[in-house]
Parts: C-alpha cells; structure tokens; sequence
C-alpha cells in the first residue's frame, strides 16, 4: 500500500538529486552498493549497542538509495535484468541486517529472548514473503496481491518505532515500548501477508493449471 502512494512522491522529490548523480558520473549500481552498505552499516554498529535513534538516522539517509537508483536508470533508459536482480538481491541484505542488529541487541544487552526470537522472526518472515512473490512470478503467475505488510511497510514501521525509542536516551519517557510493539504488528503483519500470498498462488495456479486443460481438451 504505502509502495503506491510512498514511492511516487519520494521518486519525484528525488529526480532533481538523481539527475546531479548522472551528471558528476555516478552510476546506479554504484548508488545501490553504497546504499546498501551505509544501512547495513548504520543498523550492524548502531543497533547492537541500543544506539536506535542515531542508527535510525544513519539508516533513512541510505534507504532512499533504492529510490534513487531506480530513478536514474529510468533517466538514462538503461534499466535492466541485472539492476533488477541487483536492486532486489541488496534489498534483502539490507532489511536481514536491520533485524539482525535488532536481534543482537534483545540477545545482549536489550535481554528478552522473546523480542530477540520475534526480531530473527521478522527478518525470516519478511524473506519468506518476497520469496513467495518471486517464486509465483518465477512459475508465470502474477501473484496479483496487495500484502498487509509488505517490505514498504515493514520498513516504516520499524524505522520509525526505531528512531521514537532512541529518544528515550535523550529524557523522553515512554518510548521504549514502541520498538516491542512496531516487532509485535511486523511480525503478524508479515505472517498474515505470507497467507494472503500462498492462497492467491493457489488460486492463480489452480486456474492457469484449468486453462491449460480445457486448451488441451479443446484440441
């Protein structure tokens, strides 16, 4: 839902920046590779030690690499099957590492085992779901589905209860619990959108496996 409205507004506040790239001869893998390493960065070094708010900064500033990549292939006319897989491939090591830092930090010093297995479940979940949708693609299916929770939504919401906790370190009461809460509703949300594309694969597939036997008996 928020990639349809999200993606459209930021890709427009983003041209006039993609468009400087293309002009000091950046290219849109270079952007891609520096994205992904800044978040995997920001959420490795900052989260493992509770360091939510400054992690979270470090890591917005990042994650619009992938708005801006896509931007400047589309302005040069260059998209492609390999930006397509890099783009994806990185996407998946970015958002394991954002969980992943999570993790290390309820394994540690956030002691609670159950928010560090609900944080290694979000980053499972959320593989789980993009593979299905790749999977369904992959097998001529066009796993035509809006998720509950997809990877725009499961960003956002983690990013921004992220960044709220970190306050608490600047005196802010009450914002430690958002971070357990935004774990909580990406986790159901994940699972419930894994459901909602496993059932539309069936369908889809149990149709065009129909439409392959009434071709047959046509003949």
């Amino acid at each position: 839902m928020l990639n349809k409205y999200a993606r459209a507004f930021f890709t427009r506040v983003l041209t006039p920046f993609a468009a400087l790239l293309i002009r000091i001869g950046v290219s849109p893998d270079a952007v891609t590779l520096v994205g992904t390493g800044g978040v995997v960065a920001g959420a490795l070094i900052f989260y493992p030690q509770g360091e939510f708010f400054w992690g979270t900064v470090v890591i917005t500033l990042f994650v619009f690499s992938d708005l801006v990549d896509g931007n400047m292939a589309r302005q040069l006319g260059r998209s492609s099957r390999w930006g397509a897989f890099l783009d994806s491939t990185l996407d998946r090591v970015a958002d394991s590492a954002i969980f992943g830092g999570l993790a290390l930090w309820y394994a540690g010093r956030g002691d609670s085992l159950t928010l560090c297995a609900m944080a290694i479940f979000c980053l499972a979940s959320g593989q789980v779901v993009s593979y299905t949708k790749a999977r369904g693609e992959a097998i001529g299916l066009p796993v035509a589905v809006n998720g509950l929770v997809e990877r725009a939504e499961r960003l956002v919401i983690t990013l921004v209860a992220c960044g709220l906790s970190g306050l608490h370190a600047f005196g802010v009461p009450g914002v430690g619990i958002l971070l357990p809460i935004a774990l909580w509703i990406v986790g159901i949300g994940s699972a419930v959108t894994l459901g909602q594309r496993v059932v539309t694969v069936r369908r889809e597939s149990a149709e065009a496996d129909a439409a392959v036997a009434q071709g047959g008996n046509s003949a």
